[in-house]
């Protein structure tokens, strides 16, 4: 298949407008978008084929608090590690959905999967985490499509969800996202806006 400049320019939009989100309205997300987004999934990449996402849709009330008692306690120990200044620019900023978000997916990665064989993972074995998390931005940006947000809430301690959610000692949490359509949309990010730190440009260079 020969793609087009029509192509380009929608990837081009879907990438622009993929922000990190943490204002959601509470509206729920039909079975079957969250359906597609699974399948979207499906077309990742990974080490040798070995797929090692695994994801909990976290649906359970009583798992949900627990996740957000988590981040909460998470939350006021990363900010005391800094001065006071800067704490309390912390402090102002929003920094999960968890509450108002309609969907929850905690996304692991399984450390020995039997799948793939071992391929291409010997000598790296982050590549399990590292397929993940291309798994993920493939959600990611399937859900963009969908008109939808994501938040990437990284303000956890990771063992205590993967307790709390009873997952396999042989699971790993890469990430844990809250889903559902964003209360606005913005196509520059909220720390930029809230001038904690805007992009530097990729580094490439020839070697």
């Amino acid at each position: 298949m020969e793609l087009t400049q029509a192509h380009r320019d929608a990837l081009q939009d879907i990438l622009l407008w993929r922000r990190d989100v943490r204002h959601f309205l509470p509206d729920p997300v039909p079975q079957e978008v969250l359906e597609r987004l699974r399948k979207a999934m499906d077309f990742a990449p990974s080490v040798g084929n070995a797929r090692p996402w695994r994801v909990l849709h976290v649906k359970s009330p009583d798992l949900r608090a627990a996740v957000i008692h988590n981040f909460e306690t998470a939350n006021a120990q990363a900010a005391a590690a800094y001065n006071d200044d800067q704490r309390a620019a912390y402090n102002r900023l929003k920094l999960a959905g968890l509450r108002e978000a309609p969907v929850h997916l905690a996304i692991f990665t399984e450390t020995d999967p039997d799948a793939g064989h071992g391929l291409g993972r010997q000598t790296m074995p982050e590549m399990l985490s590292y397929s993940t998390v291309a798994a993920i931005h493939t959600l990611w940006l399937a859900a963009r499509a969908e008109n939808l947000g994501i938040g990437w809430v990284s303000i956890l301690d990771p063992q205590a969800v993967a307790h709390s959610l009873h997952a396999p000692d042989n699971w790993d949490l890469t990430a844990y996202l809250c889903l559902g359509k964003a209360a606005s949309d913005d196509d520059t990010p909220l720390l930029h806006r809230n001038a904690w730190q805007t992009n530097a440009e990729t580094i490439w260079q020839d070697v």
